[in-house]
């Protein structure tokens, strides 16, 4: 066989060149297409934020506990906020002589817990949680479906705790009525939250028929089923859209996953800034200047007065 020489195998003939050429012109169009569907699907307000940043393997902080996270929320109009940056300033004066106690909503999935079904879960990404110290369980669950037989189907998940969850819990309800709203099902999330609540300190618990649909989005959480006073309630949600029709009572968080083995969000950042906010008379003004949720909503197509359940 014979060996080609140096420069056959080194110097491209023209045609190799002007046809890689056109390979990369093809590369860089097809990501400008991309990047420009990316975009109309933001402006008509189709997916959730998370969703979209999904499709390239990318997770969006919208509070985060490190610095690094404000630049890549660059984008979006309120700042994350770090550990450096939680509240610490005195409360002005309350005109009442006491103040009802704060009412903390929280969403489960994602939030506080993210969950896997356990089939499916890769024993890397187990044995590395595992490692990081997350603590984590198996569950048994009813779905939705049914076997062939009839029976109601059963699911199996492994669950794994968002770090400090259980202190988080804890201390939260010294100064807050706990209440637990999720858009998961009754069959899977009732279990699940049998398991991490064993001292009760959720006062009650809301499930996806609970939740609403507008125009914009489904399985919306309207706090108006809650109470009409909503100056002393706040969401804690790893998806802002869950709370488009109370956009100044919405604390967006990381999503948690089980690659987060270093996560402080809730002990270090979401609980120092809920008892900031459990003095005050009321929690919107402050919430707005820390996040500017309205504006959020607006970039992503939902006019901040036009939020109506269908």
């Amino acid at each position: 066989m014979a060996v080609a020489a140096p420069s056959e195998v080194c110097a491209p003939t023209v045609g190799t060149t002007r046809g890689k050429g056109v390979q990369a012109w093809k590369v860089v169009v097809g990501w400008l297409c991309f990047l420009l569907q990316v975009v109309l699907q933001i402006l008509r307000g189709t997916p959730s934020w998370s969703q979209l940043l999904s499709y390239v393997g990318l997770r969006h902080p919208l509070l985060s506990s490190s610095s690094t996270s404000a630049a890549t929320s660059a984008s979006i109009p309120f700042v994350p906020l770090s550990t450096e940056e939680v509240p610490t300033d005195t409360p002005p004066p309350c005109q009442k002589e006491s103040l009802d106690k704060l009412v903390v909503v929280l969403d489960l999935d994602e939030t506080l817990v993210c969950a896997y079904e356990t089939s499916s879960l890769p024993a890397l990404l187990w044995s590395q949680a595992i490692e990081s110290g997350i603590k984590c369980f198996d569950l048994e669950c009813t779905s939705s479906d049914k076997e062939v037989d009839g029976k109601q189907k059963v699911n199996h998940v492994t669950v794994f705790e968002r770090p400090g969850l259980h202190e988080f819990l804890q201390q939260t309800s010294e100064f807050a009525d706990l209440i637990l709203f999720t858009a998961g099902l009754e069959g899977y999330a009732k279990p699940l939250v049998d398991k991490i609540d064993v001292h009760k300190k959720f006062l009650s618990r809301l499930y996806r028929p609970s939740t609403v649909t507008t125009e914009y989005r489904e399985h919306v959480k309207d706090l108006s089923c809650l109470t009409k006073d909503f100056s002393r309630i706040v969401i804690v949600d790893n998806n802002p859209f869950s709370f488009l029709l109370q956009p100044l009572n919405g604390i967006p968080c990381v999503p948690f996953s089980a690659t987060q083995g270093g996560d402080n969000q809730l002990l270090g950042v979401i609980l120092p800034l809920l008892k900031h906010l459990s003095l005050r008379e009321d929690v919107r003004p402050l919430l707005y200047e820390t996040f500017h949720m309205p504006e959020w909503f607006q970039k992503h197509g939902i006019p901040s007065q036009h939020n109506q359940i269908l």
